[in-house]
């Protein structure tokens, strides 16, 4: 099969701006004022395995308009991704957003493009400032897997969908397409876990070092205790899937998860989890005029299709597409924030598109800390802000891949 980073020059329009204009501030521009996450906790027995996800959503909202001192009432809209609770929570993200102080009058979209929805509910919000129809919005994600995944979670497909060769590859677990693509461009099992260890290792180094407290807002909630069902109150203000002392070695002897003979296992796949994340995005002008703080700029988002049985390459094509329509090439790059849905995937979008290891999630990723699917794209607006400062740098590229055969990618741009 050809490199799938080639198929981003199928994608991207022939034209490209400078890099350079990408640093030209305008009015228009579409400013990032603050970008806010919880901590990200086991699924199913983590910090917030009794908390709801609305109840997350309303802590974080109440933080980000603390925290960025904006008045709510100015809001043009509130988009908030999710992919598991039914109808993507649209009426108890809804009363989260009311319960947060955020008026009745300013709407609500509940939006649902899989493990990319966090960032599409910022592309969205983005694009409503760009036309004209919002100066200022809200775009978040969040997700409770404790509440919402198992076994009892069935889609709706028909069985003309289910004789088809194309549709029915939509079916494929997640797991098998990430055995496809480590099978079809050989990435190892010795080469996975090395990737999954180092991803464990800088997170746990970023924790000790309080490198994550300033994009988590603690919350307040309730747990029960399995052992007693005795019901405390506890501040969940730290990820609680980050262990220590991993090791490549450690991981070798971890059993294969969907094949006896494969590579994907629990140590170098996602961790189930519970989280949410949201961006305050505004005109430029807008906000200067309000006051608002301005962290940095949403410059752009690319989303592409690709096979869903290779779903996990998503990043190889969306990452260079996204580039090319905005000048710059993979160097111009100085942090990549992409998602580690599993080891094999990640790698292979990164060595695909010839990224330099070492800016690619500087911080760990979710393998160590976890992947609440409608959460991350924003929970990685609003890491990707923090390393800026903590790293000195100006460009990033956030990015994942989607089931059902999708990826997308975005520009963000340091102030």
């Amino acid at each position: 099969m050809e490199r799938l980073s080639s198929l981003a020059s199928q994608l991207a329009p022939n034209e490209a701006s400078a890099s350079e204009k990408l640093f030209e501030k305008h009015p228009d521009d579409v400013v990032i004022v603050g970008a806010y996450r919880s901590a990200l906790t086991k699924g199913g027995k983590g910090g917030f395995k009794d908390t709801t996800g609305a109840d997350i959503l309303v802590a974080v909202l109440k933080g980000l308009i603390e925290r960025t001192g904006i008045d709510p009432k100015l809001l043009g809209d509130v988009c908030v991704g999710n992919v598991l609770a039914p109808g993507s929570g649209v009426t108890e993200h809804r009363a989260a957003c009311l319960l947060a102080g955020i008026p009745y009058s300013v709407p609500f979209l509940a939006i649902n493009r899989q493990c990319s929805s966090g960032l599409m509910s910022v592309d969205h919000i983005y694009k409503s400032i760009r036309s004209g129809d919002i100066d200022a919005g809200i775009g978040g994600g969040v997700e409770s897997m404790s509440f919402n995944y198992g076994p009892n979670s069935v889609s709706e497909f028909s069985e003309t969908m289910a004789n088809d060769s194309e549709a029915k590859k939509c079916l494929i677990p997640m797991g098998i397409t990430s055995e496809n693509v480590a099978t079809e461009y050989g990435i190892t099992r010795a080469q996975q876990d090395e990737f999954a260890a180092a991803s464990y290792q800088k997170a746990e180094a970023a924790q000790k070092a309080g490198k994550f407290k300033d994009e988590i807002i603690p919350i307040k909630t309730k747990i029960v205790d399995p052992k007693t069902d005795e019901t405390k109150e506890i501040v969940v203000s730290e990820d609680d899937g980050i262990r220590g002392g991993v090791t490549p070695a450690s991981l070798s002897k971890i059993k294969p998860a969907f094949r006896k003979d494969g590579t994907t296992h629990a140590g170098n796949a996602s961790q189930i989890s519970d989280g949410a994340a949201a961006v305050v995005l505004a005109r430029r002008s807008f906000a200067q005029k309000n006051g608002w703080p301005i962290v940095g700029r949403f410059a752009d988002c690319a989303v592409v299709g690709v096979p869903p049985e290779l779903m996990g390459v998503g990043p190889a094509v969306a990452i260079p597409a996204v580039l090319k329509r905005n000048g710059l090439t993979k160097d111009d790059v100085d942090i990549y924030e992409i998602n580690e849905a599993f080891a094999s995937q990640c790698l292979y979008s990164v060595l695909d598109c010839g990224i330099d290891i070492k800016k690619v999630n500087p911080n760990g990723g979710a393998i160590a800390f976890g992947h609440p699917l409608g959460c991350t794209g924003s929970r990685q607006i609003a890491t990707i802000i923090s390393e800026f400062k903590q790293y000195k740098k100006k460009i990033g590229v956030t990015s994942m891949c989607i089931g059902t055969g999708m990826g997308a990618a975005a520009i963000i741009i340091a102030e």
